[in-house]
């Protein structure tokens, strides 16, 4: 067994890895750019080596940095995680000759199955179903809408080195066609340093399932089952589940058997996943073979007991897999729901910034058998970057069936803390409390059409609402007794509190009457309705548990002067808790109004500005690409949302802009 492992990567995955070697016994190194100085990855390993700037260009993908660490260490093996190096057959040449053993594929492999044209024929070749579409490298943008319009639309615009989402666009007609080639074109070569573009048809109504495979260096090649992907923004994973809500077991086998078929033809030993794209009447095709471990690995993880990280250790180091195909069984259900640095109020676009609070459900079994897992790579204080991935953390639940999984996912979520960074948290609860995810009938075009015109939050309904009135009755009680209090105990030097408040929650107003009821509080909202509250929440929790007539709400609190912000479940309300007499003369304060912006261009997220595409005194049209954004390894492109004529053009290309920085003006 190996002494000491080097993990090529950063972040939840690097921290990964190195809970497994810990676990084995087994030494770990480190390696960070200047942005991850202070990376918990770096305080995980037993040691840590600088390998240069930021840009991962100049950090995490130089292999001559990697391999010097590896000098510098005496590592003897190399764990790539996923991205970065993962799928670099030159990478894994170099290890080997330098007598270093790479805990993945073999080149071969990933020459052949990380290529996606390459791979596709191989598939094709060995009988597996492939989605129709062009094999062959595409040149230039009029080469691709020629071959997008023979294909027939919507095509989806593919790097050939791709993954992550990166490099990857849906294309519905010849414009899109055009820039959409571009952009990936781009996004490809900064992110993989290869910029070749393929076309295929794509599948409408489609859910993506992936089937994990694990192999040895002796033959022998297992299936553990599928993942359901589906639920995608802008083709990456945001939540995934395993095993599928859709598949039947016939249909499992037949995906399992052709991906290790797939695996068998080339040679495949480690972890790896073969993707398919599946209709309605559960026909499947072959998308692309990831050779490497995934992102959404846990889930398989948390339904077989199968440690994947492990497994691909030993792998590595020769050993024969102990696990047989008929030793495989999927228990229950895991979920899986990516913590992204993304504010879903702005689009998702990136945010980074300081982590003023990061405090994670607790991990592990709970009292009722859910387990909850959260792979991280952040810790509260520390700094999301620019630089890298927004991914902020892997929150998984396991139970033994869906619908308590979705459930105790709800929940961890709601527990889930992270301020400083705009997030998708609250996207997150909105997607578990959606019917048409609880009922299992999604695709990828899932959150498309579900949230046409982005995430605005989640308006409570009545009874929520009543709920959250009752809970803020609560909170204003318990901030009233603590101001009244003068001195002594409670009881005997507290000033009475009034009965009668109204409560506003936006702009929904009610008044509730007020009376200590048990160990908390008896809650007369409107004429006929009777809550009862007890919590042990105190004034400064930014976490409050409230029992509300015996239902558990994990309401997250932020205390502003006499304004409240209660956010549960992706509901997301600013509430006041007043007299009535107060509450009548706020009734009569004006609105602030936001100031005029329809005239500017504003930078939507931090980011560098690639190109302006627009120059003072040009007509533009809506729609119009205007300028183009690179934030966490995506290209964002800004467009004109009404014709106009440009006045100033205050930025250039090249310069790195904050949020709502001026980029443009128009007369």
């Amino acid at each position: 067994m190996f002494k000491k492992i080097l993990i090529a990567n950063r972040g939840e995955i690097a921290c990964r890895v190195i809970k497994t070697a810990k676990k084995m016994g087994i030494a770990t190194v480190a390696v960070y750019s200047d942005a991850d100085r202070n990376a918990l990855h770096v305080s995980m390993a037993d040691e840590a080596v600088h390998i240069g700037p930021a840009p991962s260009n100049q950090s995490y993908i130089v292999i001559d940095k990697i391999l010097d660490a590896i000098r510098q260490t005496g590592a003897d093996a190399v764990h790539p995680g996923y991205g970065f190096l993962s799928e670099n057959p030159t990478f894994a040449a170099a290890l080997d000759k330098l007598g270093v053993a790479f805990i993945g594929p073999p080149e071969g492999a990933i020459l052949a199955m990380g290529d996606k044209i390459t791979s596709k024929k191989l598939a094709s070749e060995a009988g597996v179903s492939t989605v129709p579409g062009h094999m062959g490298l595409i040149e230039s943008a009029d080469e691709a809408v020629k071959i997008a319009s023979n294909i027939g639309y919507p095509v989806m615009i593919k790097a050939s080195a791709g993954g992550g989402g990166k490099g990857m666009r849906i294309a519905e007609n010849d414009l899109e066609a055009r820039e959409g080639f571009q952009a990936a074109k781009n996004e490809a070569k900064n992110s993989f340093g290869d910029d070749r573009i393929f076309i295929e048809k794509f599948v409408t109504q489609p859910r993506h399932i992936e089937i994990q495979v694990l192999g040895d260096k002796h033959g022998n090649i297992i299936y553990l089952g599928e993942r359901e992907c589906s639920i995608q923004r802008r083709n990456q994973k945001v939540v995934e589940e395993a095993p599928s809500p859709f598949l039947d077991e016939a249909t499992r086998r037949a995906m399992g058997e052709q991906a290790v078929a797939l695996a068998s033809a080339v040679g495949y030993h480690s972890a790896g996943t073969v993707e398919f794209i599946v209709d309605g009447s559960r026909n499947f095709y072959f998308l692309e073979m990831n050779t490497r471990l995934q992102v959404e690995h846990p889930v398989t993880e948390l339904i077989t007991g199968i440690d994947l990280v492990e497994q691909m250790i030993r792998v590595a180091a020769g050993e024969k897999l102990t696990i047989k195909q008929t030793d495989v069984k999927l228990n229950g259900w895991a979920i899986e729901s990516r913590l992204y640095a993304e504010d879903p109020y702005r689009n998702f676009l990136p945010s980074i910034g300081r982590l003023t609070r990061y405090r994670p459900p607790s991990e592990g079994e709970s009292a009722d058998g859910t387990i909850v897992r959260n792979d991280t790579g952040v810790y509260e204080g520390g700094e999301i970057s620019m630089y890298y991935d927004p991914m902020v953390a892997k929150l998984c639940t396991w139970a033994p069936n869906r619908i308590t999984a979705i459930d105790a996912m709800s929940s961890a979520l709601d527990e889930f803390e992270l301020e400083g960074i705009g997030h998708n948290l609250p996207f997150l609860s909105a997607v578990m409390q959606h019917q048409r995810f609880r009922d299992g009938n999604i695709t990828t075009a899932f959150i498309a059409e579900e949230f046409p015109e982005g995430f605005h939050g989640v308006e409570a309904d009545t009874k929520t609402a009543q709920k959250l009135a009752a809970v803020a009755a609560f909170i204003n009680k318990i901030v009233q007794e603590r101001a009244a209090q003068i001195s002594g105990t409670l009881t005997d030097h507290i000033a009475p509190l009034a009965k009668e408040w109204v409560v506003s929650l936006d702009q929904q107003t009610t008044g509730v009457m007020i009376e200590d009821h048990e160990a908390g509080l008896r809650v007369l909202i409107g004429a006929d309705t009777v809550l009862h509250v007890s919590s042990d929440w105190k004034p400064g929790n930014g976490l409050g548990t409230f029992n509300v007539d015996g239902e558990t709400l994990g309401v997250k609190i932020d205390m502003n002067g006499n304004a409240l912000r209660l956010r549960y479940r992706g509901i997301d309300v600013k509430c006041f808790v007043r007299r009535p007499r107060v509450a009548e003369l706020a009734q009569l304060m004006p609105v602030k109004q936001a100031p005029d912006t329809s005239k500017m261009l504003l930078c939507p997220m931090p980011g560098v500005i690639t190109s302006i595409q627009v120059a003072e005194g040009d007509h533009v049209e809506a729609g119009q690409a205007l300028a183009i954004v690179e934030a966490m390894k995506m290209e964002n492109t800004l467009r004109a949302e009404k014709s106009g004529v440009v006045k100033r053009v205050l930025a250039s290309a090249g310069q790195s802009l904050a949020v709502d920085e001026l980029i443009l003006e128009f007369i």
